[in-house]
């Protein structure tokens, strides 16, 4: 079993930053891929980034690209995710999650085994 909590999210005005946090225990967390999704009201969770189990490979859904950066610290077993020029539509609750197969990034989100509980990010116009 691997247990992810997040932290970082909040009410911030657009063109703002946060940091999201998602701390894990349990399992050896440099066994597994982690990925950031998000999930607004009415609407399907999605891949917002990727990185692999080294750290060395990351992957961006096109919303994210140039203004979010995902990064691990496997010592401290600890995902992130620097969000930038934060935008009203980015309001959603971002769930980090835990992948143990293959080597690269997946998106689905059916492909991830562990779930943290998400933390809620609202982006004011």
């Amino acid at each position: 079993q691997v247990q992810l909590i997040e932290s970082g999210g909040g009410l911030v005005q657009a063109g703002g930053s946060l940091r999201l946090s998602c701390k894990a225990s349990g399992r050896t967390f440099s066994n597994y891929a982690m990925g950031w999704f998000r999930q607004a009201p009415g609407k399907e969770r999605e891949f917002v980034a990727g990185i692999r189990r080294s750290g060395g490979w990351t992957a961006y859904a096109d919303s994210a690209k140039g203004r979010f950066t995902i990064s691990r610290d496997n010592a401290k077993t600890t995902v992130y995710l620097e969000m930038n020029s934060l935008k009203p539509e980015d309001t959603a609750v971002y769930y980090c999650a835990a992948n143990s197969g293959g080597l690269g990034i997946s998106r689905p989100p059916d492909e991830y085994e562990y779930w943290g509980q998400g933390t809620q990010v609202t982006v004011s116009s």
